[in-house]
């Protein structure tokens, strides 16, 4: 049997389309496996939201290039954002590279890899694509799953490249979306993370009319499904039917990825984020005190172009008004077609790597206190593995998505939910026993 190897950079959504892409490759009788050497076909799945990921696939490629020296049969593909961003061009800057294809062509994969068997090389990055639509696909067994519910996104914040390589936002019809969520339960699926780049914008174009908070109430009415979860929101849009869901719908976690890129107003206005820190404030503070032990978490961007030392310390500020469990932190770094790209980029990278420092330092030492706030508290844990350096301890996610390892004198199942008491809290992660657990 052929073998597969697939590399994937970015977001969750990249994670979903990998999934998707494997299942058309098993349906061409390849398997997958993680040791590149073995691979008859690899797909490096792509991400240019930075410029870092960018450069990793250029490195992976120098690697592949000497694989496929010793062994002319090897293919290798180029999927992606970035292969949605570049096309033709990664085929003539790579001409070993045998296919590349975008965003919107994984429903046209088998017909790509049929001219590829027969030598060619090949691009597919149209996007003419009316609706989006993705039939239930066959992927391997786990308890935690990820669902597409809408592509793209309509914002054009002037740093982000998403509405260039995922195009405007198109939603799923909800029975489609029913459908895979029944399947995925069906095959053991405990929990469900519905996916989107803006998923507060869910259902706008399409002919039902539909919200996303309506959208919540009908995937928690699937039996077997026992927890939901959803990324990401956008702050403009995020509203009180929002909060009344997550707080009324015993299976939605207590957990909301909420984005503010940054604590200034002035950087928020020249990002485009259509919201002033104040609101952003508002919003959140709200929602903590509406929800029950609501984690949030958000994502930040330090050396904006414009930005200076007072505006970075209102991002510093806000970090310690709003107190996040995580966050991920980026230096700024120009994006092809962005409004930002034709600014100066007027912040050195020897100040954007200090202000992240900052930022990091300041977020682990609050992460680190909420953390310790934990010890003592009975949590609901779903299992989700083992540990790896030690068969009898578990590890698994609370309902604020934190990660729990699981000490138990129950021989424990992935998929589980059990009654944890957290005894101790660590950097990143927090440590339990078991104090209830039903069997099955």
């Amino acid at each position: 049997m052929s073998k597969l190897y697939i590399r994937t950079f970015g977001c969750q959504m990249n994670e979903y389309d990998s999934e998707r892409i494997a299942s058309v490759f098993a349906e061409r009788g390849y398997d997958l496996t993680d040791n590149i050497k073995e691979a008859d076909f690899a797909v490096i799945n792509t991400c240019s939201v930075r410029e870092k990921p960018y450069h990793k696939v250029e490195s992976e490629l120098g690697r592949l290039k000497f694989m496929k020296r010793n062994k002319p049969n090897f293919k290798i593909a180029v999927c992606g954002c970035v292969a949605q961003q570049d096309g033709e061009k990664f085929l003539d800057r790579f001409d070993y590279v045998d296919l590349v294809f975008g965003t919107s062509a994984i429903n046209r994969l088998h017909s790509l890899l049929d001219l590829v068997e027969q030598g060619e090389r090949v691009c597919d990055v149209n996007e003419a694509e009316d609706e989006l639509s993705i039939p239930v696909f066959a992927r391997e067994k786990k308890v935690s799953a990820f669902v597409t519910i809408m592509k793209g996104c309509d914002n054009f914040c002037s740093y982000c490249i998403v509405p260039y390589v995922r195009g405007r936002e198109k939603s799923r019809k909800p029975d489609e979306i029913l459908d895979e969520v029944k399947y995925l339960v069906d095959n053991g699926v405990k929990e469900v993370t519905l996916l989107g780049q803006n998923v507060n914008s869910y259902g706008k174009n399409l002919d039902e009319t539909i919200t996303f908070a309506e959208l919540l109430y009908k995937v928690h009415e699937i039996n077997g499904l026992e927890r939901l979860r959803f990324v990401t929101s956008h702050p403009k849009d995020f509203g009180d039917d929002l909060i009344f869901a997550i707080r009324d719908l015993p299976k939605i976690c207590e957990y909301l990825h909420l984005p503010l890129q940054a604590g200034s107003s002035r950087i928020l206005k020249l990002m485009n984020r259509k919201y002033s820190y104040e609101e952003y404030r508002d919003k959140v503070l709200k929602a903590k005190e509406m929800i029950p032990d609501l984690a949030l978490s958000s994502d930040f961007i330090v050396g904006f172009p414009g930005e200076t030392e007072d505006d970075f310390e209102m991002t510093l500020k806000a970090l310690e008004e709003i107190r996040y469990e995580s966050i991920f932190a980026f230096k700024y770094s120009p994006r092809p077609k962005t409004k930002a790209s034709m600014w100066e980029d007027d912040v050195s990278e020897e100040e954007k790597s200090r202000r992240l420092d900052e930022v990091l330092k300041l977020q682990s030492k609050i992460t680190e206190e909420i953390n310790k706030s934990y010890v003592g508290k009975v949590q609901e844990i779903l299992v989700e593995g083992v540990s790896k350096k030690d068969k009898n301890v578990f590890s698994g996610r609370n309902r604020q998505n934190k990660v729990v390892n699981i000490l138990s004198n129950y021989k424990l199942n992935i998929g589980d939910i059990v009654t944890v008491e957290i005894t101790e809290a660590k950097k990143n992660s927090l440590l339990g026993r078991v104090v209830e657990y039903a069997g099955r």
